[in-house]
C-alpha cells in the first residue's frame, strides 16, 4: 500500500479526543499527525452555538471529514446489562426523541457533504419471531430510508452481537444502503468471537473500519478492556491481510475510548497501521 493512500484513508474518531471546541479538536488532532476525522455529529445538531463552525475551521486546517458519528439517547454503557437496555433505537421510551435526532443527522450529514454516518443500533434480536426483530427492522428501516433520501449511507457498529446474527439481520433487512462499521475491539468487548472470523463473514457490508484493540473479560457477562491499538488481542498483521484478501479500500478510523493519553495512544496506532 502506497504511502499516500494510507494517509488519504486514515482518519480520527472525534470524540476519542474529548475535544471542548472546534480548536481544541483541531490542535490534538494535528498532534495525532493524522489530517482526517470521523466527526461526532451530535454537537453539531445540539449545540450550534458552540459547534456550528467546525466543518469551516476544519477546511480551514486542511482537515477532512471521512464520516459522520451519531449516539442514541439515553445510553447507558455502565454494564452490558444496562447497554442492553438502553442502547440505540430500540427503547420505545427513547424512540420518539431519537427519530427526531434521527432526521435532523441526516440532514446534517447532507449539508456537510457525508457519504457515510455510523451508529449502533443497539441490540439486535436473534429470532425473526421475536416481536422486538419486527420492532427494530422496522425502525431502522425508517432510518436508513431517512439518510438514503439525503443521500447519504449507514453504517451499524458491530460487537453487540454476534456477527452471524448481524450478517442474518442484515440479509433480513435487504437494505442497499445500510451496511457495517467493522469494529474488532468491540468484538471482543462484548465477548461476540474472533473479529477475523467475523470480518470475513461481515464482508459483504463492510463499508468502514475502525482501529481499536482491546482484551477479553476473564468474568463472563461483564465487559473486555479497551487498551491502546497493539497491546489487546487483535492481531493486526492478520487483521490487515484479511482487509487486503477482501480488497477493502475503505476508511481506517482510529477510534481510542479509554485511557488518560489519547493523543499519544492515537499516535501510537497510526504508527501501527503505517507499519503494517
Amino acid at each position: 500500500m502506497r504511502v499516500n493512500s494510507l494517509r488519504q484513508r486514515l482518519a480520527v474518531c472525534s470524540w476519542s479526543l474529548q475535544p471542548t471546541s472546534p480548536e481544541d479538536l483541531i490542535s490534538k488532532l494535528q498532534q495525532t499527525g493524522v489530517s482526517r476525522v470521523q466527526l461526532a455529529l451530535d454537537p453539531l445538531r445540539d449545540d450550534p452555538a458552540a459547534w456550528s463552525q467546525t466543518p469551516a475551521r476544519l477546511q480551514a486546517a486542511g482537515v477532512g471529514i471521512a464520516s459522520g458519528m451519531f449516539g442514541c439517547v439515553g445510553e447507558d454503557y455502565t454494564s452490558l446489562e444496562t447497554i442492553r437496555r438502553t442502547g440505540g433505537i430500540a427503547p420505545d421510551a427513547t424512540w420518539d426523541q431519537n427519530w427526531k435526532n434521527i432526521q435532523a443527522t441526516a440532514a446534517l450529514a447532507r449539508q456537510l457533504g457525508l457519504k457515510l454516518v455510523t451508529f449502533h443500533a443497539g441490540f439486535l434480536p436473534h429470532d425473526p419471531t421475536d416481536p422486538d426483530f419486527t420492532k427494530l427492522k422496522q425502525r431502522l428501516l425508517q432510518t436508513a430510508d431517512c439518510f438514503q433520501a439525503q443521500g447519504v449511507a449507514l453504517g451499524l457498529e458491530t460487537g453487540q452481537e454476534t456477527a452471524a446474527v448481524l450478517a442474518e439481520f442484515l440479509r433480513h433487512l435487504n437494505q442497499p444502503n445500510v451496511g457495517v462499521n467493522f469494529d474488532p475491539a468491540n468484538m471482543i468487548l462484548y465477548d461476540k468471537g474472533d473479529p477475523l472470523a467475523a470480518l470475513r463473514q461481515l464482508a459483504p457490508w463492510l463499508r468502514q473500519v475502525h482501529v481499536k484493540d482491546a482484551r477479553r473479560t476473564q468474568v463472563p457477562g461483564t465487559w473486555g478492556e479497551e487498551v491502546a491499538a497493539g497491546t489487546g488481542e487483535v492481531d493486526w498483521r492478520q487483521f490487515f491481510a484479511v482487509l487486503a484478501e477482501l480488497g477493502f479500500q475503505g476508511d481506517l478510523c482510529i477510534e481510542r475510548e479509554a485511557g488518560q493519553q489519547r493523543v499519544a495512544d492515537i499516535r501510537t496506532a497510526r504508527e501501527l497501521v503505517e507499519r503494517l
